[in-house]
């Protein structure tokens, strides 16, 4: 086997682990799981998991810190669209809400797991949480400075935005009423309703 098989092959397991870390949180909570649930979910040994992670506060950081800068990185995105603050937020609200639908599984152990987090790893998920904050907190003191948007506390309406579509990951579940899209767009009314968006 080549060392670029070799590398495949671990990549191939790490992420495998990753996928079963994130069912058995989601299932039993970070304190509820061992390692052997996720070694069985994962179909590898017990050992394997020390192999490719240190611990299982090692597999759940790697797994917040992908999950928030992938909603960092598909914030921006949003933004780099257009330079018109209305449409900002729309794609934002829409890809954010969608987002959170599509990966809630995921998105609840992020968000409901963080105290699991050793202090150290705790810092850096909250500094990358603080740059999301900031960024829509900036989107929309940008559409206040157009005039686009009324609203007296973009710090709060921020706030609120983000709420909504993190708490889809604590409710939604497939098969419901509504789809991704759907919520994706009742959320981008709400928030335009939020932020004072001028008609």
């Amino acid at each position: 086997m080549t060392e670029s098989e070799d590398r495949s092959r671990a990549d191939e397991t790490r992420a495998r682990l990753l996928e079963a870390a994130v069912v058995a949180f989601a299932e039993r909570g970070f304190h509820g799981s061992t390692t052997r649930d996720i070694t069985s979910i994962a179909g590898l040994s017990t050992a394997a998991i020390y192999v490719h992670h240190r611990s299982k506060e090692e597999l759940l950081y790697q797994v917040s810190r992908g999950g928030h800068l992938n909603t960092l990185e598909r914030m921006r995105e949003s933004v780099a669209a257009s330079d018109d603050p209305v449409e900002q937020l729309v794609a934002v609200m829409r890809e954010f809400a969608m987002h959170h639908a599509r990966a809630h599984t995921v998105a609840r152990v992020i968000n409901y797991e963080l105290a699991a987090l050793s202090p150290e790893h705790q810092r850096e998920i909250k500094e990358i949480r603080r740059v999301i904050d900031a960024e829509m907190r900036q989107l929309i003191e940008r559409g206040v400075d157009a005039g686009v948007f009324d609203n007296p506390n973009p710090h709060m309406a921020a706030v609120a935005l983000l709420s909504l579509g993190i708490d889809l990951a604590r409710w939604y579940r497939e098969g419901g009423p509504l789809s991704p899209e759907e919520i994706g767009d009742y959320y981008v009314d709400l928030a335009l309703r939020i932020v004072g968006a001028r008609k």
